[in-house]
Order: structure tokens, then sequence, then C-alpha cells
């Protein structure tokens, strides 16, 4: 072996060995303890980044420490590989999404694998292909036959260029992000999926979740926001119905001066065909963004419908207005106002010189209106259904057929998957199924006469939310899921970023719910424990393209090694922390690997294993307390603390007066805690120092109790609280042999200078405080 380090060279050589040993591909063995470790599904963008090299390399150290500790680890990988950049980028380059998305998977596919990630490769899929979203449709299927699956007409945001609808995020200053657009609030048919079914049960399970950032489960609990208030019908003048109003402060009801509605409200609407001013504000305010944080932070508008509604206790007319700032999807889409009380409600008063009145809070209103039967009890979620439909063409076809005779019809079982064309022409407007009778054109499976097939594809979310249970079983043809579900559900480490703390996480679990209703599954939450990664900063900001503060991960890798780039990843920063990007910090972790390989090649390989040596020392003592420490990093997942006991081991193991025995014990020890880490390097010193099998396959090693024993300790001598010597005494020495210890001590002879000491303070096993 050369003693210059060349990370290329020995990279390429254990990656081979990994590979020609299946090292990390697993199956289901009962008599070990599993292990599912899991990150993020990653988009095929095209090229690794740093955010993917950090999450995917502490997935990575997690899930060797665990197999180290003799569990059956899975770590499967594969693509999320639907979705609107690949449309994007087929505008750009004239290419079809599917060209583009499989050869960015090959090239990142090769990055994975060039940073040495042990995954199990042979169960890797896309999310693009049929063998998997076959079973995302015959599930959806199973779900709409449940009543779980439904299509109602939804207010969306509908960016009339390119003919779809857009995300809350993907509306910027009321445009289009890709368009540029004025964005329209339009109502238009959408297929949901009855999340709010399961809101209860996802709200009082995230305190079983233990195992998950306690910000991430504030985030969700908000999200789902639930809430204890009343219906309270306010009666209409001229009107026979009601309109009924969800509050959860009934409270201040006495201090209600108007009712507002929704722009989409059907009062409005029907009261907008008589008032053409009305209906003009209607139209504007389809211009709106949906999203709350717009809604809130948005100018407050309204106008006066002409309508009045009858205060329910003072029989009071109350103007019914419209406002900008009531959404239809929260609540009944109306609000009783009450200005004195309401921050919004009170600058939308004032603008429109509405009342404002003083009252005083009742509590007891709530119990009154109640039992004159003037109103009902209702629990309440902020969490809205899941509007699954998306106007796009490159993401799972759902699989309806809508028949003018029928309605909406499932597509028959026997005829999944229903394929999507994977060569076609994006033009950037509208969907191109659209304009595919090839694609559409179809007969009713009930009526046997014309139909359509569903243009409408599926959010990317939902091929993310169950494709962590498809890797226990991804060559299973004839179910969505088989037995192996359950030995490897649920996951015991899932590990990603902080902004998919609500939506994909949430969504994750409410479908890993659907699974277990429907028999496939027997546990209840899909992630055990939960790992949110910071961000990787550089110049004090996210790295971004636009910025041009990005750093290729490839140009590292291809300059200093894999395991150079893996050991600054981890060593920069706690895990859950933002990493501020460093060149020198990534010279000094290479700087430490090549010392490590320059230390290694010094000591003369032993041939076999060796027998640890019994005796005990100061070093060695120090040298496994550092290991025990190390072994309690690893277990709380603080893997950057790990380095830096690794880094005081190898200071110990170059000490002069360390034996050719302890120096063996110490590099099989200090090799195999960095293995996790920096598997290239400590797999070849292992084997050039002659250790048995291969390192990442030895067992973890553990704290020799008896070298952390000791006859005496250090106790540290302070003469008026300033320190002035340090002495050993033995483990079991009185206080009265202390003092006489510290006394002879030559330091402090000299500090004394023939004073008698005061007081002598003994603190045991810690410091001796003299007083003079």
């Amino acid at each position: 072996m050369k003693n210059t380090y060349n990370p290329i060279e020995i990279e390429t050589q254990a990656q081979a060995f990994w590979e020609k040993h299946k090292l990390f591909n697993v199956i289901e063995d009962n008599n070990k303890k599993k292990f599912y470790c899991l990150s993020m599904l990653p988009y095929p963008s095209g090229q690794l980044h740093m955010g993917h090299v950090r999450n995917y390399t502490l997935g990575d150290v997690i899930s060797h420490y665990h197999r180290m500790l003799g569990e059956n680890v899975l770590q499967p990988m594969g693509w999320d590989a639907f979705g609107l950049p690949a449309e994007n980028a087929a505008i750009q380059h004239k290419v079809p999404p599917a060209k583009w998305t499989y050869k960015n998977i090959d090239y990142m596919r090769a990055q994975f694998q060039r940073l040495g990630f042990a995954y199990d490769w042979q169960r890797e899929f896309m999310t693009c292909k049929p063998d998997y979203y076959r079973w995302e449709q015959w599930f959806f299927i199973q779900l709409y036959k449940k009543g779980l699956a439904y299509k109602k007409n939804s207010v969306v945001n509908w960016d009339p260029v390119d003919q779809t609808v857009l995300a809350n995020e993907q509306v910027v200053d009321g445009r289009g992000w890709r368009s540029g657009a004025l964005v329209e609030r339009r109502e238009i048919p959408q297929w949901f999926l009855k999340i709010t079914a399961y809101a209860e049960e996802l709200l009082s399970e995230l305190d079983n979740l233990t195992g998950w950032p306690e910000q991430v489960r504030t985030m969700q609990r908000n999200w789902i926001g639930r809430s204890e208030g009343l219906i309270i019908p306010f009666t209409q003048v001229d009107a026979k119905q009601p309109i009924e109003i969800y509050t959860t402060r009934p409270d201040t009801l006495m201090g209600c001066t108007y009712v507002a509605l929704a722009p989409e409200h059907p009062i409005a609407i029907e009261a907008a065909k008589k008032f053409p001013a009305l209906q003009s504000f209607l139209t504007e305010c389809r211009h709106v963004e949906l999203a709350e944080a717009a809604v809130a932070t948005n100018e407050k508008k309204g106008m006066d419908t002409g309508l009045k509604a009858i205060h329910p206790i003072t029989g009071e007319l109350l103007p019914i207005w419209v406002a900008n700032f009531v959404l239809m999807d929260y609540g009944t889409g109306a609000i009783m106002s009450v200005p004195a009380s309401d921050a919004r409600d009170l600058e939308f008063a004032q603008k429109y010189h509405l009342p404002i009145l003083e009252f005083t809070s009742d509590d007891t209103i709530a119990e009154t209106l109640v039992q004159q039967n003037n109103a009902q009890r209702k629990i309440q979620y902020r969490l809205r259904d899941w509007g699954v439909s998306r106007q796009r063409y490159w993401g799972t076809p759902i699989p309806m057929i809508n028949c003018p005779h029928c309605g909406p019809v499932p597509v028959p079982e026997s005829d999944l998957p229903v394929l999507l064309p994977e060569t076609v022409e994006i033009t950037g407007s509208g969907s191109p199924l659209k304009n595919m009778p090839e694609f559409y054109n179809t007969t009713c499976p009930e009526c046997h006469k014309p139909a359509t097939r569903e243009t409408d594809t599926f959010d990317t979310f939902v091929e993310s939310s169950w494709y962590y249970a498809r890797y226990t079983c991804p060559d299973q043809k004839n179910k969505m899921l088989d037995d192996r579900a359950n030995y490897w559900l649920p996951v015991d480490q899932y590990i990603g970023g902080i902004e998919h703390a609500i939506l994909h996480l949430l969504y994750a679990r409410f479908f890993h719910k659907l699974l277990r209703d429907a028999g496939l599954v027997n546990s209840n939450e899909p992630f055990k424990r939960l790992l949110t990664q910071g961000m990787v900063l550089k110049d004090g900001s996210k790295m971004s393209k636009s910025k041009g503060n990005t750093v290729d991960p490839q140009a590292l890798i291809d300059k200093y090694g894999a395991d150079t780039v893996r050991f600054f990843i981890i060593f920069a920063s706690p895990p859950e922390q933002s990493l501020e990007w460093s060149d020198a910090g990534v010279e000094g972790a290479h700087r430490f690997l090549k010392r490590l390989w320059t230390w290694a090649h010094d000591i003369n390989p032993v041939g076999a294993q060796f027998i640890a040596p019994k005796n005990g020392g100061i070093l060695r003592r120090q040298f496994h307390e550092i290991v025990s420490q190390i072994n309690y990093d690893y277990e709380r997942l603080q893997f950057n603390t790990v380095i830096s006991g690794c880094m005081k081991l190898l200071n110990i193991l170059s000490e002069k007066s360390v034996t050719p025995e302890f120096a063996h014990e110490g590099a099989s020890i200090l090799l195999r805690l960095l293995a996790p880490i920096v598997p290239h390097i400590t797999h070849h010193l292992w084997q050039m120092l002659g250790y048995e099998g291969n390192v990442l396959q030895a067992p973890w090693p553990q704290v020799d109790q008896s070298a952390l024993k000791t006859d005496t300790i250090e106790l540290v001598v302070q003469v008026n609280g300033k320190l002035r010597a340090q002495i050993q005494v033995p483990t079991d020495a009185t206080s009265e042999q202390i003092e006489k210890i510290a006394l002879e001590n030559m330091s402090i002879q000299r500090t004394l200078d023939g004073n008698a000491p005061k007081k002598i303070i003994v603190v045991p096993k810690r410091l001796v405080n003299i007083v003079v």
C-alpha cells in the first residue's frame, strides 16, 4: 500500500469490493433486530447539490452505525420522478420530460455511488414507471369505493396562460411563477382525498411521536388546527335560509356589528346578479391569492351587498358585506365581525365607517344559545381535504372515466395501469393530454357508451406519500404491498429537510393510516424517529444558483475524494443546525484524513487480530472515556462531536509513549468509529493493518470498563481560589490524606512561603482549596 493518500484510487477499490460482495443488499431476517433508515426521496433535477450531500450522508452514517451494531439494516434509494420541473425543462430543451428525467437519474445515481452511499440498489424504483404508479391508481380506486376519494368544484389559483392550477407557493405577487400572468381564483372540478376524516387521529397521535422534533409536531398541530366553537345561524331579512357562521369566540357576540362573506359565498354570488358593482368586485377578487399569508397581508377590501342579517340576541339589523379577507374554505365562508376585539375586523370597519361597539365579554352566551337551540357545538379543523388534481401532463393519470350518462366511473382494475404516454410535445399551455384523443377517448365500463378518461394527473405528493412502503417489496407484481412491509415498517429513522415538516409528512402519515385501514400494513405511523437537517449556507445565505453561491459537490469529490466531502459535511455543524460552507474547513478535513493515513502506515501490520492489552494507564483510560462519549454521541445523532472525539483519539494514539499493542487496539477502535463517516479510507486501512474481515461488518467497538478503573484520581489545588497545582491521590483517600498530599506538593509550598493555612476545603473527586 502506498504511503501517499490517493482517495480516488482507494475509493474506487472499496466500492468495487462492496459491489462484488453485495454488502448492502438485505432480506428479511427474523433472527436480527431490523432497522429501516430512509432519507427523503430525491427529485432527479440533474445534479446533486450540497443539501443533497448533507441529507444523504447523514442517512448513510446512521445506516452504517446500526449495521455495525449487528442489526438488519435497510437503506433504499429511488426517484420522485414526476413533476412540473421536468415539463419546464422539456419546454426549454425541446425534449420529452421522460427523456430528460431518465438522463438525470442516470447521472445522479452515478454521483450517489461515487459518494459511496450504502444503498440496496436492487430496490430502486422511479415513481414515473408504470410498475410503481399502477398501484397508486389501484389504491385510489379502493379509496373512491370507500368514499374517501371524491370530486367536487373547488376554488383554485388558475393561471390563464399556462391553463393550470397553481399551488399557493407558485403564485408570486399575484402572478403565475412561470407565465407571469395575473392569477385568477376560479372554481373548477377537482379530485380530493378525505384527509379531514382522519384529522383527529392525525392530531392525537402526534403525542406518540416522541422521536420527532417538537418544532415539527407543533407545526403539524397548527396546520391541522383543531378548534371548538359554535355554528350560529344569523337570519337574513326577507330570506328563508339563514347565514351559518362558525365562531370560536361566542363570548364576543354582543360586539358584532356586521357580517362578512367570502367572495365565493353563494349569497354573495346571488346578490351580484342584481348588483353590477358587486359583480365587478367579485371579479376583482378572483385575482387575489388564496394563500392565508397573502390574504392576511393584502389590503382589506369589501363591498356592501345591501342585504341585512338579524343579530341572534339583540335582534338588531346588521349589514352583510363581502370581504376579500374571508376564505370560503375555512369555517362556513362567513364571519361575525367584532371590530372592538379583532384587529382585522377593526381595520375593515374603520376603512368603511362601520360601527365599532364596545361590549362586555360573556362566557355564558354559548351555553344559552345551545340550550335554546339557537346554536350547535362544532369541532372545526383548519385542515382541508387534500386536492390531488393537477392539470399537467407529467404525472400519474387519475384512473377515472367521465361518462355523460353514469358520471365518474373507476377504470376497471383489470385495465390498470392507465399508461401515461411518454413521447409528447410540451408547449407550456395546458396539458397535452387534453389534445390527445387517442389517450382520452374510451368506453364507459358500466353503460359501454362513449366516454372520456380523466386528463388530470395526481399531485406528486401522492407518489411521495407511500414510497417508503413500496421499498419493502418493490418486486411484488401482484399486490401493492405484501407481508414484507410489516417486517420493515415503520421506518426507524427518517431524514429530510425542515421544509417538508408539514405537507409531505402530514400526507405520508395520512396515507399510512389509509394503508392500515385497507389491511396493507399493521402499524399506525410511518416514521418512528425524524431528523430534520439544517440548510447548507454560503456567505450567510442558502446556496442557490440564482445567488451564484453554489458549490459543486462533484468538483470537490474529484479534487479531494468522497470521504473528505463526507467528513466535512458531518463535522461542520450539528445535523439539525444550518451549516456554513467553508473552503478552509474542507482543506482541514482532507488534512485530517491524510494524517490518519500517515499514522496508520507508521504502525507495523499485525497480520491477525490481537488480544487487547489488559494493563491500565492514564492514556488508555482517557482513550476509553472518549470512546464512551463517542458511543453516546452516535446514539443522539450528534456526529460532529463524534468526529471531535475521533480527533482526540488520534492525538492520544500519536503520543510517543503509546505501546505497539495499545496502538493496534486503538487503531481497531478508531477505524470502526470513523467507518460510518469515511467508509473508504477506513476500509483500506483496516485491511492494510491486517484486521479480520472488513471494517463495515466488524462489530461496533465497546468500551473497556477495566480501563476506566484507576487507583488514583487527579485533583486541582487552589490557593485563595487560584489554581496552583494538580495532584494525584488514591481514589479512596480521606480528606486528611488529601490535605497532607496537597501541602507536601512543592508548588504549593512555594506559594505558601511558610504561611500556615487558615482553612483547607476538600471537594471530593474535584479540588482542594487552601485559604491563607
